[in-house]
């Protein structure tokens, strides 16, 4: 993550979206598996959204234990540099994107 524009990976922000249940695994067990697989370090954690699953869809099984992930990372010089790539890719000229 982050070789294009040197972000180190202390700035990134990630978040959890998930189900939690009796035979599923906790949510330190989720936050923990997106951690390792992301190779992110704890700090980078916010707080996640936890949804109740309903009495009907408790009879489903998920298909995504681990739940869903939202990486996050706030840049606006990162942004400009990549609306700057695509309006010279595009061979067009909207300078309300870059101000």
């Amino acid at each position: 993550m982050g070789e294009c524009y040197g972000v180190t990976r202390d700035r990134y922000c990630f978040s959890v979206n998930c189900y939690v249940n009796d035979d599923g695994p906790t949510l330190v067990e989720i936050e923990s598996h997106w951690l390792i697989s992301l190779d992110l370090p704890r700090g980078c954690l916010r707080k996640a959204v936890v949804n109740k699953p309903s009495s009907a869809s408790k009879r489903q099984k998920r298909n995504l234990p681990y739940g869903t992930g939202r990486l996050m990372l706030h840049s606006t010089a990162i942004v400009q540099s990549i609306y700057g790539a695509i309006q010279e890719y595009g061979g067009f000229d909207e300078p309300a994107w870059l101000g």
